[in-house]
């Protein structure tokens, strides 16, 4: 099983890196899974019917280049005028409040700790919720704010 994080420019390092040692924990954890994890640019993307893509905050890299249409997606940046105009004239459903959205293929998160919800959502999906809740023991992921 491929699964990819798509690095755009400007990215921020921890929207791609919380996903990544998620879904690399689980893939050292399980062998049997047989999961690569690997990362996207757009020198290098190939998309397929197998591949999942995490966007964290590159909904608006996606928007803009059409590979949300017909989807629905979230972003951390909320209902801002640079969203709205790649949106516009695109069926795209955006979920603001969303801390990720889940279409599929194309799994979109709403920042740091929203990617990390989201990598362990898709480790749940894919494997087991028992393997989710040791990945985030392994990573030590608390997910209740400290203040």
């Amino acid at each position: 099983m491929r699964i990819g994080i798509f690095l755009f420019p400007e990215c921020e390092e921890l929207d791609w890196a919380g996903p990544w040692e998620v879904l690399t924990t689980w893939a050292r954890l399980r062998p049997d899974h047989d999961v690569e994890v690997f990362t996207l640019a757009r020198d290098n993307v190939a998309a397929t019917s197998s591949l999942m893509t995490s966007v964290c905050t590159g909904s608006l890299v996606f928007a803009a280049a059409g590979l949300l249409d017909h989807r629905p997606a979230t972003t951390h940046w909320g209902a801002i005028p640079e969203l709205e105009a790649l949106a516009a004239g695109r069926e795209i459903e955006i979920r603001p409040d969303d801390r990720f959205v889940d279409d599929g293929e194309v799994i979109t998160a709403a920042g740091v700790s929203a990617g990390i919800d989201m990598a362990l959502h898709l480790i749940t999906r894919l494997g087991s919720v028992d393997e989710a809740k040791r990945v985030r023991r392994t990573i030590q992921y608390d997910p209740e704010p400290p203040v």
